[in-house]
């Protein structure tokens, strides 16, 4: 999910609060991660069509449209897992769009695409009270909704939608955490950043962070834990937390365009040593792992495989199939040991050139 301003598929959902420095409970103190409504988590593994469904699907002569909310390399990604597994099973997808971000001009395309009459919708709802409003039309007149991360206002499962697909955001805070401790001994001095802002993803990801340190690496001592919320702050965030801590080893930021603003921080205070530990999979952040400087670990998730995952649900729900609430997708912690398979694997491509050539020099001792 490559960020710059926001995560590229996390828009407030209005359905986790910022929950780092209170004491309610969350989905982490159950070590999973729960749906919108409380639910329980099917693995993405579980989501598979028999021999006879497939048939009964290529038979069917469905057609499917992608909704998307923004263009990045993990759209695109997850687009391509998408079509791939549609076109297995011979389903044609009339349109695929792009809303900018923009609640209006997604409720256009929802408008642009049900002219054709799709059978099956795939989308990341840009806003949760307006999106319930442009996509309700769709289910009404009979397409199967099934959703990316968000859940439309006042959505019943298998009324409205099919199914909820997401990442497994316990298991990337977990895995976070682990490369953390890894990363100082599992004895050092951490600081953390967190999203400061009502996002139902980054808030279950860093919280799990948090739990699983507390929990499996009790050694570390978090220094400091400090809010952002605007992701160009990432540099400013991470000098003050440099100065007013001199011996801190890592820093963990919640996303890629943060995690390129502390690395800056790092650099800037000469600071070789601290090392950088983030989610989602950047360009600049995986060039810095392959020269071998500050950043050490990173946790992608897996688009593609949630792009075959949400075609697969939305032609389980046309065959009149029932599909689970919410569906997790896992993730990869990411070293510069397996960059590179990592970045095939998550993104279905090869990575930047300069990333190849970097992992392709000796690191310099």
């Amino acid at each position: 999910m490559l960020a710059r301003t926001l995560p590229q598929h996390f828009l407030a959902a209005g359905l986790a609060g910022a929950m780092l420095l209170a004491g309610s409970a969350t989905a982490q103190e159950v070590a999973t991660t729960l749906g919108p409504n409380g639910e329980y988590p099917t693995p993405y593994t579980q989501i598979t069509l028999s021999a006879e469904q497939q048939a009964q699907a290529k038979a069917k002569d469905y057609t499917a449209a992608i909704l998307m909310h923004t263009t990045s390399d993990w759209s695109s990604a997850l687009i391509k897992g998408a079509k791939e597994k549609f076109q297995e099973l011979n389903v044609k997808v009339v349109a695929v769009t792009d809303a900018e971000f923009n609640a209006n001009k997604q409720k256009t395309d929802v408008e642009t695409v049900m002219a054709m009459s799709p059978d099956i919708l795939i989308t990341l709802v840009v806003d949760p009270v307006s999106g319930a409003a442009a996509f309700r039309p769709a289910v009404q007149q009979g397409s199967k909704l099934v959703l990316i991360s968000n859940l439309p206002t006042g959505f019943q499962h298998g009324k409205d939608y099919a199914g909820i697909v997401t990442d497994d955001l316990f298991e990337m805070g977990g895995l976070a955490a682990d490369m953390l401790a890894k990363t100082v001994g599992e004895q050092g001095k951490i600081g953390f950043i967190y999203h400061e802002a009502n996002y139902y993803v980054t808030n279950q990801r860093d919280q799990a962070v948090l739990t699983n340190l507390a929990k499996h690496h009790p050694g570390i001592q978090i220094l400091a834990k400090q809010g952002i919320a605007n992701a160009n702050d990432g540099e400013i965030v991470a000098s003050a937390l440099i100065t007013q801590h001199p011996d801190i080893q890592a820093i963990y930021a919640p996303w890629d365009s943060i995690a390129e603003g502390v690395v800056a921080a790092t650099r800037a205070a000469g600071r070789k040593d601290i090392k950088v530990i983030t989610m989602d999979l950047g360009a600049a952040n995986a060039l810095d792992m392959a020269k071998g400087r500050n950043v050490a670990g990173i946790v992608t998730d897996l688009p593609y495989d949630l792009g075959q995952t949400l075609a697969t649900m939305g032609v389980l729900a046309k065959l009149g199939e029932s599909t689970p609430p919410f569906v997790t997708v896992s993730a990869d912690a990411v070293t510069r040991a397996n960059l590179a398979d990592a970045w095939q694997q998550a993104l279905r491509r090869e990575p930047p050139a300069a990333v190849v050539k970097a992992l392709d020099q000796p690191l310099s001792q």
